[in-house]
């Protein structure tokens, strides 16, 4: 067996892992090690992974198929890495806690993502565990919420990336493609079968089952539940530095606390 090491970095989410080297092949024991790891912290974490564009794919295909993103940036090159090149990140959509891709009628698993550029300080990501805020809601505040379900759009995502020149997709095509979804508020996690909330304010648009005031009044006291430090962990990048999340139990943040040119790279499963 290899040398793996996993070290949570909090006690609620997130965990360190070393020993393991992503640029050779891995073996199932590794494999099953890594998924085992993701499903108990939520999100891993990877330092000095100097891979490139083809070590990123097949590290994401141990764990599943590739998801093609609907939402591409004018930077890829390749339709399974998505290119995040950013210089003000302040308002463009991923300094608001998120799952990706929720607009989908099936969202991404998960996500792989690789620092490739960083400011000299700063850009930080935060992640928070959504089971652990589902769990702290009281039990009338659960027991209303698990009958509900949201409706998530693209519009809102899609219209920050072509306004702040991101993207060159034509938004009416793209509405076209993909017509809103709908997700219950409260997920079942298909493999631990724990409960977590899954609404968030990029994608999510309203509260099906109740009035309009009603939906105004509880989505985003939903969304701003995730806000709470109990819940989080954040992550300090560097250059070849790699975070891989369960996209169905936990959301994440981007700081856009810096001004200096900020490359990533990331890859999406099914």
């Amino acid at each position: 067996m290899s040398n793996i090491v996993v070290k949570p970095i909090t006690a609620c989410i997130g965990a360190e892992v070393e020993g393991i080297d992503l640029t050779r092949e891995l073996s199932q024991d590794e494999v099953n090690l890594v998924k085992e790891a993701l499903l108990k912290h939520l999100v891993l974490f990877f330092h000095d992974q100097n891979i490139d564009q083809d070590q990123h794919i097949a590290f994401a295909r141990y764990f599943g198929e590739l998801s093609i993103p609907p939402l591409k940036t004018k930077y890829m090159e390749r339709p399974e890495i998505t290119v995040l090149d950013q210089v003000k990140p302040l308002g463009e959509g991923a300094d608001q806690w998120h799952n990706d891709n929720t607009f989908m009628a099936n969202p991404p698993m998960g996500s792989i993502l690789k620092a490739e550029l960083l400011p000299s300080v700063g850009g930080d990501t935060c992640f928070a565990n959504m089971y652990a805020a589902f769990d702290a809601l009281s039990e009338p505040m659960k027991t209303l919420v698990e009958g509900l379900t949201a409706v998530h759009d693209i519009t809102r995502p899609l219209t920050k990336a072509i306004r702040d020149g991101h993207s060159t997709a034509d938004l009416a095509e793209m509405q076209k493609a993909w017509p809103p979804a709908e997700h219950p508020v409260v997920l079942t996690h298909p493999e631990t079968k724990r409960k977590a909330l899954y609404v968030n304010r990029n994608s999510t648009v309203y509260l099906k089952g109740v009035s309009e005031r009603e939906s105004e009044l509880l989505l985003p006291f939903l969304c701003d539940h995730v806000r709470s430090p109990d819940y989080q962990c954040r992550f300090r990048w560097r250059k070849n530095s790699i975070a891989f999340w369960d996209n169905r139990c936990l959301q994440h943040f981007a700081v856009p606390d810096y001004n200096e040119r900020r490359v990533m790279q990331r890859v999406t499963i099914k």
